[in-house]
């Protein structure tokens, strides 16, 4: 703790306090190479019921120009998701609820030799049955999408990270399993429109995005939240949408108006007329499920490829 009293110590303490977080504890953590991290326990000053781990390089100084504003956003952003019931779960377009955890933070410089810098994390189902389904993740961040981003630390990189992985999902890359190897998410350029200076994952039209608020909040609110309410306007979803927080606002108050949605400011609950359509989200659910799981060619497996 001593060692840890640091001037990142102080400058956390006064960017959380911004956020409407306090600082719970601090303890020294270690990197992938072994070398010392600092990791904080932030929560609500109203709500202190879920706790934000923030695990950052511990030389690391975010008190500049260039980075403070993207700390403080950060920050900010998480005081409002930590008003979920589940704050660390996700749902991707496809319609897989899952939870993102145990990401070893920051990124570090490949070992296997390639230009890459790669965290590890892992994904697990979350569909309110405790599945075993999960997949342990090393996502690869070339050297050149390194050039665009501020700081290969925590609050930097996961939003765009986690992203990447609900892409990868989707593209049906990543198996979810009950054991197996960490399995690779690419984390390159193709996310990022340098023309348009911002991260570019899916392009949606407001009909995928009404059906992608309805899968979260049936998923995160009505199965793994008890019906207490989401956040509908985070800045995460609109960036893997490719939207914004007022269009997801926008399109949550029109999904109100048909009676699917009880909306409070920015945040929502399923009514009794969304949870009836737990068959068809379930549905959807085996569909994504089977996009995640390899196929074969049944000729190559009898002996008859062409090789």
């Amino acid at each position: 703790m001593t060692a840890l009293k640091t001037a990142l110590t102080d400058s956390i303490g006064i960017a959380a306090k911004q956020a409407g977080l306090k600082l719970v504890s601090i303890i020294e953590g270690k990197d992938f190479h072994g070398a010392p991290t600092a990791v904080f326990e932030l929560a609500p000053v109203s709500d202190p019921g879920h706790t934000l781990k923030l695990e950052l390089s511990e030389k690391f100084d975010f008190n500049k120009p260039d980075l403070l504003p993207a700390m403080t956003q950060h920050l900010a952003e998480e005081a409002k998701r930590l008003r979920n019931p589940r704050p660390d779960a996700y749902v991707t377009l496809e319609g897989l609820p899952v939870s993102l955890r145990n990401f070893q933070w920051p990124f570090h410089r490949s070992t296997s030799g390639a230009d890459t810098y790669v965290v590890h994390g892992e994904i697990h189902l979350e569909d309110g049955s405790n599945s075993p389904l999960h997949a342990k993740i090393a996502a690869a961040m070339t050297v050149t999408f390194a050039e665009i981003v501020p700081a290969a630390e925590q609050p930097y990189a996961e939003t765009f990270l986690y992203n990447a992985v609900r892409k990868t999902l989707d593209q049906g890359q990543l198996e979810l399993v009950k054991s197996g190897n960490r399995q690779p998410v690419p984390v390159t350029t193709r996310y990022y429109s340098r023309w348009q200076k911002k991260f570019v994952f899916t392009e949606t039209d407001d009909a995928a995005r009404l059906e992608y608020l309805l899968l979260k909040t049936y998923w995160l609110s009505g199965v793994l939240g008890a019906n207490r309410p989401v956040w509908i306007a985070d800045p995460r979803d609109a960036q893997y949408l490719n939207t914004t927080e007022a269009d997801l606002l926008r399109m949550a108050a029109d999904e109100a108006g048909q009676g699917l949605l009880a909306l409070t400011g920015e945040y929502a609950a399923p009514t009794a007329l969304l949870l009836s359509r737990a068959e068809q989200f379930r549905e959807r659910l085996d569909k994504a499920l089977a996009i995640t799981k390899p196929t074969f060619n049944e000729e190559m497996r009898s002996g008859h490829a062409n090789m």
